[in-house]
């Protein structure tokens, strides 16, 4: 694993950032010789694939939802 001194790390932070994610080796940061964090890129997330039509006839509308009445859900005040 690579390491960089804090004040390296300072002066060239979005450098270094930019080179982890883009060779996907993490970058330890040392402080007086002693490891004080690493950076590591962050994993790809999955894409998900939904097929086309997955969800079809699994919700039933049961009310006309054009002309709803919805005045009785609501309380005003006056």
């Amino acid at each position: 694993m690579e390491s960089v001194l804090i004040s390296e790390f300072k002066a060239k932070c979005i450098q270094l950032l930019k080179m982890v994610n883009e060779t996907g080796r993490p970058l330890l940061i040392t402080l007086r010789g002693k490891p004080l964090a690493r950076v590591e890129p962050v994993p790809a997330s999955p894409k998900h694939q939904v097929q086309l039509g997955a969800m079809r006839d699994t919700l039933e509308i049961k009310t006309d939802i054009v002309q709803a009445d919805t005045t009785s859900d609501w309380e005003m005040e006056h």
